[in-house]
């Protein structure tokens, strides 16, 4: 009898533990898959929005603020998960030297016990593109 309440007590501290691992595992790999589609898709918009005719008539790289913009929602809603809401904001954008701010911010919750609990992910990115001569 006192062999099988360890046994159970082992069980259960192995499932609490598990459900604990999980949890932490799902937010870290949202945070991490933000930062990362963020840092991708910054990059890829910049390039996108490289003003061409400035460029082969005076030399200087500039991007344009609109098609950055575009390009960079455009960009990160593909990459998204669907199932999360999130928060796009774009602080600064200069167009020449090529630089831009922007913080994108996501809700996780969990059902922890019948209490639900919310993570606010904020990932902020300062860019400036730099390109060999």
């Amino acid at each position: 009898m006192h062999d099988s309440f360890w046994g159970i007590f082992i069980i259960g501290l192995g499932i609490v533990s598990i459900s604990f691992i999980i949890f932490f595992q799902n937010m870290t790999s949202i945070d991490e898959q933000n930062y990362t589609l963020l840092r991708e898709t910054t990059e890829a918009a910049m390039y996108d929005a490289i003003d061409l005719a400035t460029y082969r008539r005076d030399g200087t790289i500039r991007i344009d603020r609109e098609k950055f913009v575009e390009n960079f929602v455009r960009r990160f809603a593909e990459g998204a998960q669907l199932s999360q809401n999130y928060k796009i904001e774009i602080f600064d954008v200069n167009e020449t030297p090529p630089k831009v701010s922007i913080r994108v911010s996501s809700n996780l919750a969990s059902n922890v016990t019948n209490e639900v609990i919310e993570f606010n992910i904020s990932n902020k990115l300062d860019a400036i593109l730099e390109t060999p001569y």
